[in-house]
């Protein structure tokens, strides 16, 4: 019984060192100005379908920051799945343009899904985050996540030249998980068959 949406403001100006940050839902028009901030190595750049998927089912979750020259700066995308107390928000994106870094932009973006999340009555929010992407585990850290799980393998190779990694599966609680169950960690690795079995 989990199908209520949040109304949420269609934009929001908040101010910030960079003088005017305006936080909109991601349109069809943002596909074709993402680029520069998919540049990123360690962010996944999906085919459009998987793109118009969240935008028509997840509106609420997807969600990108613009400077007041219009120019693109980070963008946040994710859903909400799963049933009973494994009902939660899934961030399945999150990235900021270099030119925008160390600005808060991330923090602020991850804080506006929890907050859909919360309104939506998940336990938790969780994401998945490369083993050698210490700098946005330190991030997720900051923000309350911590180490649910590892999932074995589950970024594969994309090329001759790389390997397979691991994933680390971070939890934050939210206030529908009053004693916190959903982030004890697992004593042990899973693999990537075992996290829908």
């Amino acid at each position: 019984t989990h199908t209520h949406t949040p109304s949420l403001p269609l934009s929001l100006f908040v101010r910030s060192r960079h003088k005017m940050t305006l936080y909109q839902p991601f349109t069809c028009d943002d596909l074709w100005k993402f680029n520069r901030v998919n540049l990123d190595p360690l962010t996944e750049t999906y085919h459009l379908g998987f793109y118009f998927q969240y935008m028509a089912h997840w509106p609420v979750y997807f969600t990108v920051a613009k400077a007041a020259s219009g120019d693109m700066m980070g963008y946040i995308m994710g859903k909400s799945e799963g049933r009973e107390k494994n009902w939660h928000g899934h961030v399945t994106a999150l990235t900021v343009a270099p030119d925008y870094r160390r600005l808060g932009l991330a923090s602020k973006l991850m804080a506006q899904l929890e907050e859909v999340s919360d309104k939506q009555h998940c336990f938790f929010v969780d994401l998945f985050v490369r083993e050698s992407n210490e700098v946005a585990q330190q991030l997720y850290n900051k923000l309350g996540y911590t180490t649910y799980r590892v999932v074995l393998g589950y970024y594969t190779a994309t090329s001759d030249d790389e390997k397979e990694e691991d994933a680390h599966d971070m939890r934050k609680a939210l206030s529908a998980d009053v004693d916190k169950e959903s982030v004890v960690p697992l004593d042990k690795p899973i693999t990537p068959a075992q996290l829908y079995s």
